[in-house]
């Protein structure tokens, strides 16, 4: 049954791909649900678990819509979820990230003094275990867990797609997004927060991240010489 009510002219779905994401997934939703400036839909997307990601969602107690499909990668998740979004505007959240509560309000009046901009990102910070054990300085988070958009230009820049070891997918994106003349704001605030946890596909141990980010870089390459080919 979808949670989806009539889309507003500012209204935002918010899309969550979840792998294994069972200890984190309730924390996440609590954040989004815990916006000043709600959404009208939230659609996590269980990108084949093997664990209980499924029944946490449920366990929440919170107003979601689950889609499931089996294991393709975080992207492939995100562009499931984002082919189901109907409102204006949307926003995307990693499962073991969070939100500030502000973050939705900050982000969207953000836009309205950016002209031109429709893709809206924030600064984001690292945390272990509690969310108050903040252990980096804030960084700029061009980052699935921070943007925040116009749906139809999320679109426009065509399918999340998945590196090899699933590392680097946002990277590619934003490189398209780019190419495609659209410009993309960072707000100068923290906005969201970073979990760290080994095993993530953030973790700077995990073997497969520099695969992945070779294998962004080598489309990189391949568009820009197809490019100059023309």
């Amino acid at each position: 049954m979808t949670t989806e009510r009539i889309a507003e002219p500012g209204s935002y779905t918010v899309v969550i791909p979840a792998w294994n994401a069972q200890s984190t997934i309730a924390e996440a939703l609590a954040s989004v649900w815990g916006q000043t400036r709600p959404p009208v839909r939230v659609i996590v997307v269980d990108d084949g678990s093997t664990d209980a990601t499924v029944a946490a969602v449920r366990a929440a107690g919170l107003p979601v819509d689950i889609l499931s499909q089996a294991n393709a990668g975080p992207g492939a998740a995100t562009t499931a979820g984002i082919a189901a979004v109907s409102t204006p505007y949307l926003a995307t959240l990693d499962a073991d990230d969070l939100w500030l509560p502000d973050k939705i309000e900050r982000q969207f009046a953000f836009l309205g003094t950016c002209a031109g901009t429709a893709l809206a990102f924030g600064h984001w910070q690292a945390f272990s275990g509690d969310p108050a054990n903040r252990v980096a300085a804030p960084l700029p988070g061009w980052t699935r867990t921070t943007l925040f958009a116009l749906t139809d230009v999320v679109r426009s820049v065509g399918p999340v797609i998945d590196p090899p070891g699933f590392a680097g997918d946002m990277i590619d994106w934003l490189a398209r997004a780019r190419e495609a003349g659209h410009s993309l704001s960072m707000h100068p605030d923290v906005v969201a927060l970073r979990r760290m946890r080994p095993g993530s596909l953030s973790d700077r141990n995990n073997p497969l991240r520099d695969k992945g980010y070779l294998d962004v870089a080598r489309r990189a390459i391949l568009r820009r010489k197809r490019n100059e080919d023309l």
